[in-house]
């Protein structure tokens, strides 16, 4: 269809993940939440999947029972299976256990343990355990140690051959690799005959199922060989050898991106992405995945893993809660952009000029005069509008909220003109308006501190921060040069309002919460909320500590109306609220529901409640119309999101949402 493919087949304003994605972001979580100081277990990564996936919607391909392998992994989860069983053959059946799944959510394993082939292939079987067996853990195993080998491999063949060392000699995944590689080395130029070959003697028809793990082993394999150690090429060949391209060209991107380095990727792959891609999971504040941000984070848990001290400079430049970006690693942008590319035609990284250590931000303004702007904004959060396929349903929490403050350091080399001036601004995704403050004339040639705090935008959320960039040159001596952006952070205190008229819904969602289960709608200035069953929806800052949430809460049917504090995930959560008629409960959802403590409150259907819920340390209060109803000390969980939720059928209105939090 496309031919020789040499670029991206199709232009996306943004990246958004499907499950290849979703799988090496998420599952690692378990290393955070469960495995903190032991080594993992298949049942760590099963509880990351029933905590960090919502029922039916966004992280899996949810291709339906007896289709999907995760789907089938999942449900079994939900139905007390738990890992390895969950993935089984026993369980699930052969065919279904040795689907492609196995081998396409284990990258992150391959990268926390460099040069480290077995552990890389151990954790990696146990991930994927929780959804394949078989051949499916096989292929784990042997992608999971290409990339672990990448590292200080010298060659192509000595990284699949340690791949081949992690995994059973008389297995079919080793047959085919091994068919490949002697088909290859007997017609070294002739990709497609190669995949010709796979597909009449390893194809579909004979491994069937939805997308089975063999026939494409074979195509990652012959990828890799006739792609030559060429990150671009080898990429470009497992797509065009069709069958499952996106998990294919995935796997050998992983490996080829540690084999060749930064250095091997070529700018026109790199630069459309920007650093930046979302996700999927029930926090839509952890969906926004900042690429540099996300490296760090998986190089502190490699040295935690591998029993080694990090790096001071490393661990100071992760701040969990926070945007910090340092522009420190090689060509990153942290996914900034500029609105004017006529005017502002260059955003790119430099190591011209640094803050502190090795690069900033370097933005190109060219011949400004009186009248002209160019946007320069990091965008913290995200709207279906610039999106080009509904993918898996990803959600968004804002990375930045009204009263935080947003601290920059910036340098200007100004050639020509007049000096320019930067406008800080945020904007109002109801409105689409810009809410402009006041002006800032950096001073050239030294690096300037420019600080100001977002402002409220009245229940809105905001979509971009940053400076309108300016001049008042005249046409004769236009304003010609650059800026350097060497660090950017919004840190402090986040109080802010939320007002469902100036919500959408948008990818099965109400903005912006994250919905598992139930039926979530706007009814006007309220959220209106129906389910059979348990239900919960989360926002809000994933790392926020003390946090103070008040809500509005109409029961209209039910036993069971709450506010979430301290949310962690489908599976991790305070709960607080009316629980049964004439009570209200401080409840724990841990893997099953605990009440912390009962008092009576007697409430009535159809009345509308003022909640505010307080946590503070290990301390919470619920106040109902000012009244303190409900105290409870708990430990368990020391941050986390808001939401809502309620434990059995019911229905109520939510509205007029006030948060401050502290990170």
């Amino acid at each position: 269809m496309y031919g020789d493919i040499r670029d991206y087949v199709k232009p996306y304003r943004t990246f958004a993940a499907d499950d290849d994605a979703n799988g090496p972001v998420f599952f690692i979580r378990a290393l955070y939440d469960d495995a903190v100081d032991r080594d993992l277990t298949p049942e760590d990564v099963g509880r990351a999947w029933l905590n960090y996936a919502r029922e039916g919607i966004g992280m899996f391909w949810w291709g339906g029972e007896d289709i999907s392998t995760e789907h089938r992994a999942y449900v079994n989860l939900r139905k007390g299976i738990s890992a390895p069983r969950s993935g089984s053959i026993e369980v699930n059946g052969t065919e279904m256990a040795e689907q492609i799944g196995g081998q396409i959510f284990i990258d992150s394993w391959g990268l926390l343990f460099p040069g480290e082939v077995e552990q890389a292939a151990d954790y990696a079987e146990k991930a994927a355990s929780v959804s394949h067996d078989g051949n499916g853990l096989y292929g784990a195993r042997f992608m999971a140690a290409c990339i672990a080998k990448a590292f200080d491999a010298s060659s192509i063949d000595e990284i699949i051959a340690e791949g081949l060392r992690m995994i059973p000699e008389d297995s079919t995944y080793a047959r085919v690799v091994h068919a490949v590689m002697d088909f290859q080395r007997e017609h070294p130029s002739d990709w497609q005959a190669c995949r010709q070959y796979l597909e009449d003697h390893w194809g579909y028809d004979k491994y069937t199922g939805v997308c089975h793990i063999i026939p494409n082993a074979g195509v990652c394999v012959l990828a890799l060989l006739y792609g030559e150690g060429d990150f671009a090429r080898t990429v470009e060949i497992a797509s065009m050898c069709g069958w499952d391209t996106d998990c294919n060209a995935g796997n050998v991107g992983s490996i080829l991106g540690v084999f060749g380095g930064l250095a091997g990727i070529p700018d026109h792959y790199r630069q459309p992405i920007n650093d930046f891609i979302v996700a999927s999971s029930v926090s839509g504040y952890l969906n926004l995945v900042d690429f540099p941000t996300f490296s760090k984070e998986l190089s502190l848990l490699g040295y935690r893993l591998n029993g080694q001290e990090a790096p001071q400079a490393l661990v100071e430049s992760v701040r969990q809660g926070e945007v910090l970006l340092d522009f420190e690693l090689s060509g990153s942008t942290h996914g900034f952009r500029t609105s004017n590319t006529f005017k502002t035609p260059v955003v790119r990284h430099s190591t011209k000029v640094a803050y502190e250590g090795n690069g900033s931000l370097e933005i190109v303004f060219d011949r400004l005069v009186q009248g002209d702007s160019s946007k320069i904004y990091y965008k913290p959060f995200y709207r279906r509008a610039e999106f080009d396929d509904e993918k898996y349903k990803p959600t968004f929490a804002p990375l930045a909220y009204s009263g935080q403050t947003v601290t920059a350091q910036i340098q200007v080399d100004q050639w020509e003109g007049e000096p320019i001036t930067l406008t800080p601004y945020v904007r109002n995704t109801y409105t689409g308006e810009d809410v402009l403050l006041s002006p800032v004339t950096p001073v050239a040639g030294q690096w300037n501190e420019i600080q100001f705090v977002i402002p409220d935008t009245q229940g809105a959320m905001i979509d971009e921060i940053g400076w309108i960039l300016e001049s008042p040159s005249p046409l004769l001596n236009r304003a010609i040069g650059r800026l350097f952006i060497g660090r950017f952070h919004i840190h402090g205190t986040a109080d802010y309002t939320i007002d469902f008229a100036k919500q959408a819904k948008e990818f099965a969602s109400v903005t912006p919460f994250a919905h598992h289960r139930g039926k979530w709608e706007l009814d006007g200035d309220s959220l209106h909320c129906t389910t059979e069953g348990d239900t919960a929806s989360f926002s809000g800052n994933y790392y926020a500590t003390d946090a103070v949430v008040e809500a509005t809460i109409t029961p209209v049917t039910g036993n069971s109306h709450g506010m979430i504090t301290r949310g962690q995930g489908v599976m991790r959560y305070y709960l607080a609220g009316f629980d049964g008629p004439n009570s209200v409960s401080f409840i724990k959802q841990e893997f099953g529901v605990k009440r912390l403590i009962t008092a009576r409150y007697d409430w009535e259907l159809g009345k509308t409640y003022q909640f505010k819920l307080v946590a503070e340390q290990d301390r919470f209060t619920l106040y109902i119309n000012g009244e303190d109803v409900l105290e409870c000390k708990d430990s368990t969980f020391a941050y986390g999101m808001f939401g809502f939720g309620s434990l059995e059928d019911g229905e109520n209105r939510i509205k007029d949402i006030h948060v401050r939090t502290t990170v």
